[in-house]
């Protein structure tokens, strides 16, 4: 298994693929962490999703996490939950759940960077987006490699690079000094090259092997 790699598994950009069979790939292929993420789905719907990825994963060795619903996380074995900067705050994540989940969260300037360091609730900071990206609506401005670089001269906490990574650049965001490298588009298209299938999970297993590989 490779924690370099980040697979964030959007139910969205997933469709027509169920996303527990795409996360199933995702972790056959050696990816380590798996996000879920769907932000449009009701409390009902999500539940009914983690049961189905948590079978999906049994045995697999991957970590899941949950974006955003710590309710969601404290109702699974999950070994973290990931909020953005308008999400419930971290601190209050861990009154929810406990010592024993991770709690990553989003950064996006130094301000919030620095307020992320000093949190003893987060585990894992995020910063980015380190490239253009499409995986948002309203993506905040990109940071570049100097704003990993800058970040990982400043905090001992694990740190997870995100936006706009694929095989052209995780060798590079890796070598800025990020631990992790999140990556959404370039894993739940999958490789299209050959079928066009969007999301086929043959191709979502052969974009992550090719994404660890990259990595190195």
């Amino acid at each position: 298994m490779s924690a370099a790699i980040y697979a964030v598994a959007d139910l969205e950009a997933l469709s027509p693929t169920p996303l527990p069979a795409a996360a199933a790939a995702m972790a056959e292929a050696g990816v380590r962490w798996i996000q879920v993420r769907a932000k449009h789905l009701s409390g009902a719907g999500w539940y009914a999703l983690m049961e189905d990825c948590c079978r999906a994963l049994e045995g697999s060795g991957a970590d899941l996490w949950v974006d955003d619903r710590a309710d969601v996380a404290a109702l699974f074995p999950v070994a973290g939950l990931h909020v953005g900067q308008a999400d419930l705050p971290p601190l209050a994540a861990r009154r929810l759940l406990g010592g024993g989940v991770r709690i990553g969260q989003s950064t996006h300037d130094a301000e919030q960077f620095a307020a992320a360091d000093e949190d003893e609730a987060v585990d894992v900071i995020a910063v980015g987006p380190v490239f253009p990206t499409t995986g948002k609506e309203r993506p905040a401005p990109v940071v570049g490699l100097d704003f990993v670089r800058w970040a990982r001269a400043r905090t001992a906490k694990t740190l997870v690079a995100i936006g706009g990574i694929d095989e052209s650049n995780v060798a590079a965001v890796l070598a800025a000094g990020a631990d992790s490298a999140a990556v959404l588009g370039a894993v739940c298209r999958g490789d299209r090259s050959n079928r066009g299938d969007r999301g086929d999970v043959r191709d979502i297993g052969a974009s992550c092997r090719r994404l660890i590989a990259a990595a190195g």
